[in-house]
């Protein structure tokens, strides 16, 4: 996710915004979807399969987030 706020630094973690803390990948394995979130503080990784419906719901899930934060809610 270094493409996204800007260059990560190796050091501390960081990127040109704030420190990451956490990171994730969906891997798609044959029909299966796979995701791997990483705990950058922590140096964890916890893996979950998920269901076709869950991934095609992630863009409705992040504009969801989106729109509560620019709504002012937290």
């Amino acid at each position: 996710m270094a493409g996204e706020g800007g260059a990560l630094m190796e050091a501390g973690r960081t990127t040109a915004t704030g420190t990451l803390l956490y990171s994730a990948e969906l891997i798609q394995e044959g029909g299966a979807y796979k995701l791997v979130v990483t705990d950058q503080l922590r140096h964890t990784v916890q893996t979950a399969y998920v269901s076709r419906r869950a991934v095609e719901q992630l863009p409705t899930f992040l504009s969801k987030l989106n729109s509560l934060r620019l709504g002012g809610s937290r």
